[in-house]
């Protein structure tokens, strides 16, 4: 290395992790090179957990493909996207970005992201309209298990005392409504219902809380995954509500875990935890209150039908059998996702069928069941209707994939050799299926 290399590097990597974006830059296989400040705080991690891992391996693209990944598939930039992802430690991420391809000597050697974190920015918002648009309330939760009726129950009384409420419960189950719900119960119902996401790449974001919220009024305030903010924001929002009590304000928490247990490991303030557990509220996951299963699925077919005069009305015996028989690890989150995927495709069937479910949930499901699909299945016969070209060719594919993976143990180098790709295209593929895209 000459003097002027020398001096090239530490201020390159001077500039970089001062900027205010975050910068991430990979090469052409998918390894990270570049990794300023700035990301780490965004995404909560350091470089040594990104070191030798592809960008698949470290996040979670729920709804989305990455985009750095696009652009290293097909050369061309993506400017002004938004993104909300996952990182591996379970923090939601939602960014908005500019994504280059960069070439060398006329060929494609990597490509780099500019981020900008907007999830900070919207630190938290008025709660957002689902898909119903109504707002919450207990009457709308299912609650024909014992576990559901007990949680319903203690949420009332929650909603009656106006003391700070602690919801524990795995992602997917739920932890949102229950908050709307005992804010649209409570005296504080006229007034706003704020949610604050829990996230930790904002160091002031505690201290920007009194500026954006009218605190001369009553409302409520839903810290939905306290868990995920680090120790020292925890130790800022604790102040802040302490200074923040007084008559005709709800505050109202989520976590994830066993709060002993998050304590014990360093990952929950035990002194926040004290303020919250006025009122615990553990809500079950659903594979543990199966009951809860059929009667959701009625009550999600019947505001369809009302709503959008769809034709679906139940599901056969044996779509029953595979959802009684699935651990749903996304719990009602996932079985809703589900029914709005089927419902979406569906014509003018009035009961959904095991065939009408989509191919990967049939084929995480198929050790549960004796029905299973099978590579005859993609075979055309006379008497049996075609399926339209693009999802005949979706699901083969996705057949074929996931029956490879499981030959291999779903061992992805292997599976991916065997295959004649590479690893980080077998991932890419197997996210774009799981992902219905």
């Amino acid at each position: 290395m000459n003097k002027n290399e020398k001096t090239f590097f530490p201020l390159f990597e001077f500039a970089v992790n001062r900027a205010g974006v975050g910068i991430h830059a990979i090469d052409r296989n998918g390894r990270t090179v570049i990794y300023n400040d700035k990301m780490k705080a965004i995404e909560g991690l350091e470089l040594e957990e990104v070191g030798d891992r592809s960008i698949l391996e470290l996040f979670n693209f729920d709804q989305e493909e990455s985009t750095l990944l696009k652009v290293l598939q097909s050369g061309q930039e993506q400017l002004n996207v938004k993104q909300t992802y996952w990182n591996r430690k379970g923090t939601e991420i939602t960014t908005i970005n500019d994504t280059y391809p960069v070439f060398h000597e006329g060929e494609l050697i990597g490509a780099v992201e500019i981020a900008r974190d907007i999830t900070a920015l919207e630190k938290f918002v008025l709660h957002p309209l689902r898909k119903n648009s109504e707002p919450a309330t207990f009457s709308q939760i299912i609650a024909t298990s014992d576990e559901m009726k007990t949680v319903i129950s203690t949420a009332r009384k929650a909603a009656v005392t106006n003391l700070p409420v602690l919801l524990v419960g795995e992602s997917g189950t739920g932890k949102d409504l229950i908050a709307e719900s005992i804010h649209n119960e409570s005296t504080n119902s006229n007034g706003p219902y704020y949610t604050f996401f829990g996230h930790q790449s904002d160091a002031t974001i505690i201290d920007r809380l009194d500026e954006d919220l009218n605190m001369s009024k009553p409302f409520t305030l839903f810290c939905e995954r306290i868990d995920l903010l680090s120790i020292s924001l925890q130790q800022k929002l604790f102040s802040f509500l302490k200074d923040s009590e007084r008559h005709g304000r709800q505050f109202i928490a989520s976590i994830g875990d066993d709060p002993v247990e998050l304590i014990a490991k360093g990952t929950l303030l035990k002194e926040l935890y004290y303020f919250f557990a006025s009122f615990t509220i553990r809500i079950t996951p659903l594979r543990k209150r199966k009951m809860d299963i059929l009667p959701f699925v009625n009550s999600y077919l019947a505001r369809r039908k009302e709503r959008y005069g769809t034709s679906l009305e139940g599901i056969t015996t044996e779509v029953e059998q595979v959802f009684l028989q699935y651990d749903w690890p996304g719990n009602m989150r996932e079985l809703e996702f589900l029914l709005d995927e089927v419902s979406s495709l569906a014509t003018m069937e009035s009961v959904i069928t095991y065939d009408m479910l989509p191919l990967h949930f049939r084929l995480k499901s198929d050790s549960l069941t004796e029905t299973s699909t099978q590579a005859t299945d993609f075979i055309v016969q006379p008497e049996k209707e075609l399926m339209p070209l693009d999802r005949y060719l979706k699901e083969a594919e996705e057949y074929y994939l996931l029956k490879a993976m499981k030959i291999h143990d779903e061992n992805i180098t292997k599976t991916a050799q065997a295959l004649g790709m590479s690893r980080q295209n077998l991932q890419y593929r197997l996210r774009k299926l799981k992902n219905g895209r």
